[in-house]
């Protein structure tokens, strides 16, 4: 027992390396708070793009929703960071990473949203209308929230996932929480840094899960 807590659990390295683990949790969670509402925002405008007349639009929108759907995250940053000089233009390490975490979820959200506006009867919006709402009124006062609304589980559970993907940073020498964690391990060649930012995670992410699913259990019950 003692060899493993030693290999593991060692809270000597732990405290020798909690400033390293802290910087990258930091870090982590400030790409989650720029990159997660810029997503949601974007990928709601997409799926209102989605309700327009024009099927060139409504094609583009289709494009990008498969295109940005079928890129792994990690490819598409690469391509941002490195491959965007190439065209002119030069983003930094942090503004990268949002860009493609941003692009990669709201493709997510948007197939979201569209099944939550989609979801409203058409009689709701019908309605809307003959009250004398423009469509942009009937549709932020009457269809966004009932269709978010019946959407709602399915919008925390990509936001889990989207806050996850923020460990591709590491591709372009970000220290986020798991690439410092790997730095720590490489200096004290012992695996705890790695075990810490594991339970980091879980202790993030495990009040998330639980509200995905009693958000999901009261959605089934109504």
């Amino acid at each position: 027992m003692r060899d493993f807590t030693t290999t593991f659990l060692n809270f000597d390295i732990l405290r020798e390396v909690w400033p390293l683990l802290a910087e990258g949790l930091w870090l982590t969670a400030t790409l989650a708070l720029v990159a997660v509402p810029l997503a949601v925002l974007c990928g709601l405008l997409v799926a209102l793009a989605q309700e327009a007349r024009s099927p060139v639009l409504r094609g583009i929108i289709v494009a990008y929703v498969d295109v940005m759907r079928a890129i792994p995250p990690l490819v598409l940053l690469i391509f941002i960071f490195y491959g965007l000089p190439f065209l002119g233009l030069q983003l930094g390490e942090f503004s990268a990473a949002v860009l493609a975490l941003t692009l990669n979820g709201s493709s997510y959200f948007a197939e979201i949203f569209r099944a939550g506006l989609e979801s409203v009867p058409r009689g709701q919006r019908e309605a809307a209308r003959s009250t004398g709402l423009t469509w942009g009124q009937s549709m932020t006062y009457v269809v966004v929230p009932q269709g978010t609304r019946n959407v709602l589980p399915d919008l925390v559970s990509n936001t889990v996932e989207l806050v996850k993907q923020t460990s591709i940073a590491s591709a372009v020498a970000l220290q986020e929480l798991l690439r410092s964690a790997q730095i720590a391990q490489g200096l004290t060649y012992n695996p705890t840094p790695l075990i810490a930012a594991a339970i980091i995670y879980f202790l993030m992410f495990w009040p998330f899960v639980r509200l995905v699913s009693r958000l999901q259990n009261r959605t089934a019950a109504a």
